[in-house]
């Protein structure tokens, strides 16, 4: 059980809920497949990938989570072609227009019908808790998809406070300043890849990839007012990710000393080999994430009222 992507949720009260509460709590959103009219379900699955395993999974700590959706698939083409031959029938028969009310009505009834024959696609998100360093970790590189999980957790839990992570100084500042010749933190290693991005609303965004970042060129776009909003970089050796602007993560790997921790570990139980790896790359994200707040002056956090 790797992330590929960090999506980080600050928590804004400290979570107390014991493994046995939360289970129960989750229970009553288990997920369940779609009925023959539902166009999507969603729900909590377990994370060990089995439906009779526990919905909680906990390591050294932290809470693992994964949500299951699954949605019908209805191809708009199909349904426009539907929808057409339906309303020139009707047109051709009656001898007026079809009006927009009436066209969306004929457009749910098509849906209807064919809800009950469409296939099904799924996906899961998964996500942990992190009580005591007061963080929920999300693995999705959408914004959309990491919000959808925290919906369905504050559905479930009848309310769960989080926000973005926030710090003192932009990210996209700070990335800047590197780029532009300033020092790097000494564990960091710059990779080839970065985007940059003038500052007005509709102001030009340029993309490298698998270019040397320390060349003139960089620094005329930075000199022209171009902001770094993702950089790739590496850190002490044992993680490569790429950062943006909000402090997403995305195309997160775990480099050799990590996985060769993970495969000192023998085991042939496809649970405890989940077990192993979790345990290694939570304690890794909790060593990593003070240091990624620090390069950006710390956490900004709300002012007491």
């Amino acid at each position: 059980m790797w992330f590929k992507n960090l999506a980080l949720l600050r928590l804004s009260e400290p979570f107390t809920l014991s493994g046995a509460e939360l289970e129960k709590k989750l229970e009553e959103r288990r997920f369940r497949h779609c009925g023959s009219l539902e166009p999507l379900s969603e729900g909590w699955f377990p994370p060990l990938g089995k439906e009779h395993f526990p919905l909680v999974h906990q390591t050294g700590g932290f809470i693992m989570l994964c949500l299951q959706r699954e949605e019908k698939i209805l191809p708009a083409a199909a349904v426009n072609e539907l929808v057409a031959e339906r309303v020139a029938e009707i047109e051709e028969q009656q001898a007026r227009a079809v009006r927009k009310k009436e066209r969306e009505s004929i457009r749910d009834e098509i849906l209807h019908d064919m809800l009950p024959r469409a296939f099904s696609q799924s996906r899961r998100t998964y996500g942990y808790i992190d009580p005591r360093g007061g963080w929920l970790i999300v693995d999705s590189a959408s914004a959309r998809k990491a919000e959808d999980f925290v919906a369905v957790l504050r559905q479930t839990l009848d309310g769960f406070p989080v926000s973005p992570v926030s710090t003192r100084e932009k990210p996209a500042a700070v990335m800047t300043q590197w780029l532009a010749g300033g020092a790097l933190p000494d564990s960091i290693t710059l990779e080839t890849e970065c985007e940059l991005k003038s500052p007005e609303e509709d102001g030009g965004i340029v993309r490298c990839r698998r270019h040397d970042l320390e060349v003139p060129e960089i620094l005329n776009h930075i000199q022209a007012g171009k902001e770094v909003i993702k950089l790739a970089f590496s850190w002490n050796d044992r993680v490569s990710l790429v950062l943006d602007e909000s402090l997403s993560i995305k195309r997160l790997r775990f480099l050799d000393a990590i996985q060769e921790a993970a495969a000192d570990i023998e085991t042939g139980d496809p649970s405890a080999r989940f077990d192993a790896d979790f345990s290694i790359m939570s304690l890794e994200i909790d060593s990593f994430l003070p240091v990624l707040l620090s390069w950006f002056g710390g956490e900004s956090l709300p002012v007491s009222k």
